[in-house]
């Protein structure tokens, strides 16, 4: 058996050596091999699979649960895929044919079939002999779904099969578990899981009958990857690894870099429009980056609050009107708070009282401006089918920039003059 430090030492090994991934991998014991590749990235372990023959995934795989099988074969191209069914068990083939049906990020596409469903007035007895038959052909110790003429009433604790007599029937025993439709996505399902901690999800079909199980590792693994994911996209790097080759990084970054590069031209054009007044009070020019900072430093947080409740459903474009406001309000708070740290600032070393006014209104205009389109934009984005983290932080810093400079600069023009 692999310690928990050897796995944790060969997941470390084949993130920092790309050079030597192949060969780190095929040292772990190939009963423990399914279970690190799970364990990685979706990057290396996309790149670790399409190096390995069909043979040595098949031998990987053996140990692996149908589930987590269809997590790996999803990396793999349809015809590989084929070859790799065609020699798998009829049993074991079947369940990952009938998964791999599904969108993987959707609740159908998470789920487990390790489950039994048994009658409201089975017996102990007669649930004993569907447990062992479940345990015989799969080797694992299954959910038990309670139902009432195939329909989903709850679930049956698995200690009660020591404390209850053979001759009992079940359903005094059932409890309460939380389902969700086979068609909801990630966000959905972590929800459920907040709100039922330590439970299983039981995945519905459009007919309400049970389709398959969640369990707390799914969704663990979930609220695992995720953060980095978004991390990434947050930053416009996507799937990129801190180890990958510069090939890799350079095409993973640079249509981001060039959408970004034509949004500062904007930003540019706008402090042009006022050449003539920086000329004439250069310390414009100081206090310029101060303005323009603070705006984009506010976006970046309204950004992160909104883009987690996307993640969670909690907010949607025609009900964020409360959520846009705070924000705002929020954004003319702090506005007011930083402007009179700067105002003060620009008095005591610029000695110069219109310049601290001129950047603390300034300030506390991009600060609201900064709330406004730190939550809105993000919402457009979910509604048109974009990826709101990757995005968004483009346009928010392109309105913070141009609405600063405007705001500051137009104020000098009218005031320093």
């Amino acid at each position: 058996m692999l310690k928990k430090k050897a796995q944790n030492d060969f997941i470390s090994r084949l993130i920092s050596s790309p050079e030597n991934r192949l060969s780190t991998f095929k040292v772990i014991p190939t009963n423990k091999q399914g279970f690190i590749l799970l364990g990685l990235s979706k990057h290396i372990r996309e790149e670790i699979i399409h190096k390995l023959t069909n043979q040595e995934l098949l031998q990987l795989i053996v140990y692996l649960d149908p589930d987590e099988t269809t997590d790996l074969l999803q990396k793999i191209d349809s015809s590989r895929r084929k070859d790799i069914l065609q020699k798998l068990s009829a049993e074991v083939k079947g369940k990952v044919e009938y998964l791999l049906r599904f969108n993987p990020r959707t609740a159908a596409g998470i789920m487990s079939l390790n489950y039994i469903q048994a009658e409201k007035n089975i017996t102990f007895g007669s649930l004993s002999k569907l447990i062992r038959k479940h345990e015989s052909r799969t080797g694992k110790v299954p959910s038990i779904l309670v139902v009432e003429d195939g329909f989903l009433i709850g679930k049956l604790p698995t200690h009660t099969l020591a404390i209850a007599k053979k001759s009992e029937k079940i359903l005094k025993y059932v409890r309460k578990i939380p389902h969700i439709k086979y068609d909801q996505d990630e966000g959905d399902i972590v929800n459920v899981f907040k709100k039922n901690p330590h439970n299983k999800i039981v995945v519905l079909d459009k007919d309400n009958s049970i389709m398959g199980v969640i369990y707390s590792d799914d969704v663990l693994r979930l609220t695992e990857h995720n953060p980095s994911e978004e991390l990434s996209d947050f930053a416009g790097v996507g799937e990129e690894d801190v180890f990958d080759s510069m090939a890799v990084k350079v095409k993973s970054r640079y249509k981001w870099l060039i959408i970004n590069l034509a949004t500062a031209f904007l930003a540019a054009y706008v402090v042009s429009l006022f050449e003539p007044t920086i000329a004439a009070f250069t310390l414009l020019a100081v206090y310029m980056p101060i303005v323009a900072g603070m705006g984009g430093n506010a976006a970046t947080q309204t950004l992160a609050v909104v883009v987690r409740g996307l993640a969670l459903k909690e907010i949607e474009l025609k009900t964020a009107r409360k959520v846009i406001i705070n924000e705002m309000a929020a954004g003319a708070i702090n506005g007011i708070i930083n402007g009179i740290i700067v105002a003060i600032v620009a008095v005591l070393w610029n000695k110069s009282p219109l310049l601290g006014f001129v950047t603390a209104v300034a300030m506390v205009v991009n600060l609201i401006v900064a709330g406004f389109f730190g939550a809105l934009i993000p919402l457009i984005m979910k509604r048109l089918g974009k990826d709101p983290a990757a995005s968004a932080t483009i346009f928010i810093t392109t309105a913070t920039d141009v609405f600063g400079f405007l705001t500051f600069l137009g104020l000098a023009t009218i005031m320093l003059r």
